[in-house]
C-alpha cells in the first residue's frame, strides 16, 4: 500500500551540544531521499546512553547544530530513492541508525541509507526492533572478544542497565563468567533474582577487596567498563598481571583514570571499543550474520523490557526520566 506523505512532520531538534535544555520541537519539511537513501515512518527510538553523550557534544557522531537527534530506532520504509539497493528496502519494516553527520531518529521521519538499515525478521515487532542494533550487537560484540580470547571469566560495569543484562545473559549461554559491577544495593538484589552469580556494589566499603579476591578466584583478566572515572583504575588495581579494560563508555563524564605503576610494571592494558568500528573490520557475510542471531535472540538473551513511552513532545520530560532512572526497563520515544 503507497503511503501518503504529509509536507510537514513534527522532529526534536537540538538547537545546540548543551543538553537536555537545548531540546525543541519544531514542525520541519518531510525529508525527500537522495539516490542512495530512504525515507523511513518511524514506529520508536529508545533512549541510550550514547544519546546523552549525544546531546553534550560527547559523541562520536558530529554535525552542526541545530540537528535531529536519536541514533537508533525502527520503522517503516516508505520511500527511497532511485538505486537498486535503496529500492530493495520498499515497503520493509527495518531497524535503522542514524547516518554520521546527519539528523537523527527522533522525528517523524528519518533518512537513512542501505549500510544503516536491517530489516526486521517478522518475529521482532517494531518496538523490540528500534532497540535492537547498539545493546544487543554490543553486547554479542563483547562476548565474541571475551571468547575469542580465550577468557572464561569477566568483569562488566553498569551491569544493572539493559546492557549489561544482555551481557550476563549471553555469558551464562555461552559458559563465561560475568562479575557484574553495579553501584547501589537496591541494584545487587535485582541481578541476584535474575541469577547473576557474582555482582559487586562499587559504594560498599570492601568493594576493592571483594574484587581483587574474584578476580584472583576466577582468573579474570579482561573488564568491560561502561562508566570511566575513577572505577577504571579500581578495576586495573583488582585484576591479575597481564589483563586489559576495554572501555565501551563514559556514563561518568569523567576522563578514564589509569595509574602509571598498573600500566608500566604490570603489563596492564587499557584500550575502547566502539561498535561501529567493530562491525566494520567484519566482512559484509559476517555482520548479517551477526544480525540474524541477534534478531533470534530478541526474545530471551537480548530482550529489552519497556518501562516508559513518550511522545516526541514529551521528550525532555523523557530525557530527564531516563537520566534519573537507568535501571529497570528502557524508555522510548514513539512519534
Amino acid at each position: 500500500m503507497k503511503h501518503t506523505l504529509p509536507d510537514q512532520m513534527t522532529a526534536v531538534v537540538l538547537e545546540s551540544y548543551s543538553g537536555v535544555a537545548a531540546l525543541k520541537i519544531q514542525q520541519r519539511p518531510v525529508p525527500k531521499p537522495g539516490k542512495n537513501e530512504l525515507l523511513v515512518k518511524v514506529a520508536a527510538s529508545p533512549i541510550n546512553p550514547s544519546d546523552m553523550a549525544f546531546l553534550e557534544g560527547l559523541y562520536g557522531r558530529k554535525a552542526s547544530p541545530p540537528v535531529i537527534p536519536g541514533l537508533e530506532g525502527s520503522g517503516t520504509v516508505v520511500a527511497t530513492g532511485t538505486s537498486l539497493l535503496a529500492k530493495y528496502f520498499s515497503g520493509k519494516k527495518i531497524a535503522c541508525l542514524a547516518p554520521p553527520g546527519g539528523d537523527g531518529v527522533w522525528a517523524e521521519y528519518m533518512l537513512t541509507t542501505p549500510n544503516y538499515a536491517l530489516p526486521l525478521l517478522k518475529t521482532v515487532d517494531l518496538e523490540q526492533g528500534a532497540m535492537s542494533v547498539v545493546n544487543p550487537l554490543t553486547a554479542l560484540a563483547l562476548l565474541s572478544i571475551a571468547r575469542k580470547g580465550g577468557h572464561k571469566s569477566i568483569i562488566n560495569t553498569a551491569a544493572a542497565s539493559s546492557l549489561g543484562g544482555m551481557i550476563q545473559r549471553v555469558g551464562q549461554t555461552e559458559g563465561i563468567e560475568v562479575i557484574n559491577i553495579v553501584r547501589r544495593p537496591e541494584q545487587v538484589e535485582l541481578l541476584k533474582k535474575a541469577d547473576a552469580a557474582f555482582v559487586l556494589d562499587s559504594s560498599d566499603p570492601h568493594f576493592d577487596r571483594q574484587l581483587q579476591d574474584l578476580c584472583q578466584e576466577q582468573g579474570t583478566r579482561l573488564a568491560f567498563d561502561a562508566v570511566a572515572g575513577p572505577i577504571t583504575r579500581r578495576l586495573l588495581h583488582a585484576m591479575p598481571r597481564d589483563s586489559k579494560v576495554t572501555l565501551y563508555g563514559g556514563l561518568s563524564f569523567e576522563p578514564a583514570e589509569a595509574h602509571p605503576g598498573h600500566l608500566i610494571f604490570e603489563n596492564k592494558r587499557l584500550d575502547g571499543f566502539w561498535l561501529s568500528s567493530w562491525l566494520a573490520k567484519n566482512n559484509k557475510i559476517q555482520n548479517i550474520q551477526l544480525w540474524r542471531q541477534a534478531q533470534r535472540m530478541m526474545a530471551t538473551e537480548l530482550h529489552s523490557s519497556i518501562r516508559k513511552k513518550y511522545p516526541l513532545e514529551d521528550v525532555s520530560a523523557a530525557v530527564l526520566d531516563y537520566q534519573n532512572h537507568m535501571t529497570g526497563g528502557k524508555v522510548l520515544i514513539v512519534p
